[in-house]
C-alpha cells in the first residue's frame, strides 16, 4: 500500500535537507581554515647563521640572539657563576669542518653546542657534544664535555645591544670566537690545522694522481665513447699503482681492450678476472665476465 505524503512535509524536507549541506559544508570550510591558517609573527630572539672559513677549513655557528631592551644582562637576567646557554632557545651549535684546537685541546671535527659560565672576571666556555637539548641539559654529563676553555672578560667601550657571536683576529691558522652582549666581550683562541691541510693538498698534487684517479678516469673514458687509448693508457697505470688487482678494476680494464679492438687481451683480462671473483664470491661479476668470455672466444 502506497501512502502519498503531503506537498508541504516534502517541501520541508528538502529544505532541511538542504540546510544540513549548508551548516555541513560550512563547518568544513571553516575545519580547513582553521588548520591551514597560522599566524606568523616575529621571533623575539631570531636565529642567526654565520660561517668563517679560516685558512682551509669553514666553521659556522647558529644560534638565536636576545635583545637587552632595557634590562641588565650580566649579573642579573644572566646570573653569574651559574651555566647559561649561551643565546636564547635552542642550543648554540658551532661546526667545525676539520679538526682544531681550543686551549691545548683537541677538538675533533663535527657540532657541538656552546656553553658558558659568566662571572664578573672571566668566562668558561663548554663545547659540548649532546647538541638536541632546548636551552641546557636536564642533566650536565661532564664526559659529553669534548674541550673547555676558561677566557678572561673585556669591558666593551660601546654597548651591544643584542647578543652577536663573530669571528675575529683571523690570520691562516688561528682565529677568535667572539662572543658579545651589554658591555662584556670574550674571545676564545681556536688553532687550525691549516699547515697539515696545505701539505697533504700539496704532497697529493705533486705527487701525481692516484691509481683511482687513473681508474676513475679511464672508465668514463670508456663509458663516455672517448679516447680508448688514452683509456687503455691510464688503466694500465691504474694497475701498475695496485698493489692487488681487484676484480672490478680486472673487469673495467678488459671491457677497454674489447672496445679497443685488442680481442686476446681483453680475454685474458677477463679471465683473471673471473678467477679474482669466484676467490672472492662475487657471482655477479662471475656470470659477467662468462658472459664476455663467451661472446669473445666466439668472434
Amino acid at each position: 500500500m502506497l501512502i502519498s505524503l503531503p506537498l508541504s512535509f516534502k517541501q520541508k524536507k528538502i529544505k532541511i535537507d538542504i540546510n544540513m549541506k549548508t551548516i555541513l559544508t560550512a563547518l568544513a570550510l571553516a575545519t580547513t581554515v582553521f588548520t591551514y591558517a597560522q599566524v606568523q609573527t616575529p621571533q623575539p630572539s631570531p636565529n642567526s647563521t654565520l660561517t668563517q672559513v679560516v685558512g682551509l677549513s669553514e666553521t659556522s655557528v647558529a644560534y638565536s640572539r636576545p635583545s637587552a631592551n632595557g634590562r641588565t644582562i650580566f649579573g642579573d637576567l644572566v646570573p653569574y657563576d651559574k651555566l647559561w646557554r649561551t643565546g636564547a632557545n635552542e642550543n648554540t651549535i658551532i661546526t667545525f669542518s676539520d679538526d682544531v684546537e681550543v686551549g691545548g685541546q683537541l677538538l675533533s671535527a663535527g657540532s657541538y653546542a656552546i656553553y658558558t659560565i659568566p662571572n664578573k672576571e672571566s668566562w668558561d666556555v663548554f663545547f659540548y657534544e649532546e647538541t638536541q637539548n632546548w636551552g641546557l641539559p636536564k642533566l650536565w654529563n661532564e664526559e659529553d664535555v669534548a674541550a673547555m676553555a676558561n677566557v678572561p672578560v673585556k669591558e666593551l667601550n660601546h654597548y651591544v645591544e643584542t647578543f652577536t657571536i663573530g669571528f675575529d683576529n683571523i690570520n691562516l691558522d688561528k682565529a677568535h670566537l667572539k662572543m658579545a652582549w651589554a658591555n662584556a666581550m670574550v674571545e676564545v683562541p681556536i688553532e687550525f690545522p691549516t699547515d697539515v691541510l696545505v701539505m697533504e693538498n700539496i704532497n697529493t698534487v705533486m705527487t701525481g694522481p692516484t691509481a683511482t684517479d687513473y681508474y676513475s678516469s679511464a672508465v668514463y673514458y670508456l663509458s663516455a665513447g672517448k679516447d680508448l687509448d688514452k683509456a687503455e693508457e691510464w688503466m694500465e697505470k691504474a694497475m701498475a699503482m695496485s698493489e692487488n688487482k681487484p676484480y672490478w678494476m680486472l673487469r673495467q680494464q678488459s671491457l677497454i681492450y674489447a672496445a679497443n679492438g685488442k680481442k686476446d687481451k681483453a680475454i685474458e683480462t677477463a679471465e683473471a678476472s673471473l678467477a679474482a671473483a669466484k676467490k672472492a664470491g662475487n657471482a655477479d661479476y662471475v656470470k659477467m665476465n662468462e658472459d664476455s668470455l663467451k661472446e669473445w672466444k666466439s668472434m
